[in-house]
């Protein structure tokens, strides 16, 4: 692994929750993700199973862990499945886990081959009740592929029609949304590796660079700091292309006078920061790209005030709402009286922010959670307002990493430069040195 072994404890904390919202005499059963096949003999870049690695630890290809908590026999209430290695797959492949290592890694005893798995497997069902069973199970995924944890699912009710089925989706979604102390540690540590990014491109940007050589400073701070790449493919979009909010071409090159909006973030220990910077290619912003900047920046404080726990979303959508219809008006892009007599089902400030403005964060970079549940301490938002105008050229989001606590928030990017000012000067002070 390119990052440092995380402490065991981790792992067992997130079985422990985990089981206390199983029912009883029913086992769970949890699978790697697969290895996706890319063209030949070639495959994509392979990343484990959020779900598995949150109540493993392991990182690795093949790999099952089954909890069966009311195990009639104390050893197989926690049984981790790992790929056994031959001399070949070490040549080709390279080192996989050892025993030891498994058991280091996710604090369980119990480390079997996964060749055994089918077995000791059937044992066990013939004494439970029923079986969790975990999919991808996201209110914004769509999946046409059928995926390993769907074959297993398929399989497994096939096999044991009588045995009550149940999700390990909602158990997960409530556990995952609370990030412990580790996992604090973990993100702070991808938000610690954007920074960098984020400082190496503000001395970097001048104008006539191309979006794809921005790209490249990231990646290379990213992978020199031992992040695993990008926590998800960047967005470095210049001029009228940061209007596009999934723009992913990169390839334009940034021109004096314009804006480039800069959306990524790296990946550590399978943690996830989510950062978004609007930045001047030629280090000045314009008196209305300072207006718009500053509008934005506006919401973000007043949007990063609400996140606290005991907030509802569509409350916190609707206040951010109110806040940017005033900006708006502010810049000219809204009229009041039509504003006032607007419809509540479609306020007329989707025309120039059409997104929401916060998403969970963590193992995914749109972690799972409840959706219309209350906000508690633990959970981790993305804080990203933005204003969009096509016909200006101007396309501004700012976007920071917010921790909630039991007596406000803590922004995990709170030293990234922000302020207009800063950015200014930063970018002046990198253009001197290069002289």
């Amino acid at each position: 692994m390119k990052y440092d072994q995380i402490d065991s404890q981790l792992f067992t904390t997130n079985r422990k929750r985990f089981i206390e919202g199983m029912k009883p005499n029913h086992i769970a059963v949890f699978v790697s993700n697969d290895e996706m096949p890319r063209s030949a003999d070639a495959q994509y870049l392979w990343r484990q199973n959020p779900d598995l690695f949150y109540l493993s630890g392991i990182d690795q290809e093949h790999t099952i862990l089954l909890l069966y908590p009311d195990a009639p026999n104390p050893k197989q209430r926690e049984i981790l499945f790992l790929r056994k290695t031959n001399e070949t797959i070490a040549i080709w492949e390279g080192h996989k886990y050892t025993r030891e290592e498994g058991r280091g890694a996710s604090g369980i005893d119990n480390i079997q081959w996964n060749e055994n798995f089918e077995s000791v497997f059937h044992v066990l069902m013939t004494y439970a009740s029923g079986i969790y069973l975990n999919m991808n199970d996201h209110d914004r995924a769509h999946t046409e592929v059928p995926y390993k944890e769907l074959r297993f699912a398929t399989e497994v009710k096939a096999k044991y029609p009588l045995h009550n089925i149940e999700r390990s989706a909602p158990i997960m979604h409530k556990i995952r949304s609370i990030k412990s102390h580790w996992e604090v540690e973990l993100l702070q540590n991808a938000c610690n590796i954007t920074e960098k990014a984020f400082r190496r491109v503000l001395g970097f940007v001048k104008p006539g660079v191309w979006e794809y050589e921005i790209e490249a400073e990231i990646s290379h701070e990213f992978l020199r700091n031992r992040a695993t790449g990008h926590a998800y493919y960047p967005i470095i979009a210049s001029g009228g292309s940061a209007c596009v909010l999934h723009y992913v071409e990169n390839n334009r090159q940034c021109k004096d006078g314009d804006l480039i909006l800069m959306d990524f973030g790296a990946e550590y220990a399978n943690y996830n920061a989510d950062l978004t910077r609007s930045i001047p290619v030629n280090g000045k912003f314009t008196a209305r790209q300072r207006a718009v900047y500053d509008a934005v920046l506006s919401v973000m404080k007043y949007a990063k005030s609400m996140l606290r726990p005991g907030t509802l979303f569509d409350d916190y959508n609707r206040e951010v709402g109110f806040a940017m219809e005033q900006e708006l008006i502010k810049l000219g892009l809204l009229n009041a009286a039509e504003v006032k007599a607007q419809s509540p089902d479609a306020p007329l400030y989707k025309k120039y922010f059409m997104h929401g403005t916060s998403h969970y964060l963590g193992l995914d970079v749109h972690d799972v959670g409840y959706r219309f549940a209350r906000f508690e301490a633990g959970m981790v938002f993305t804080c990203e307002p933005g204003i969009y105008i096509p016909e200006e050229n101007i396309g501004i989001r700012l976007e920071n990493d917010i921790l909630l606590t039991e007596t406000g928030n803590f922004d995990l990017m709170g030293n990234i430069p922000l302020e207009a000012e800063e950015i200014e000067s930063l970018m002046a002070s990198s253009n001197t040195s290069r002289l």
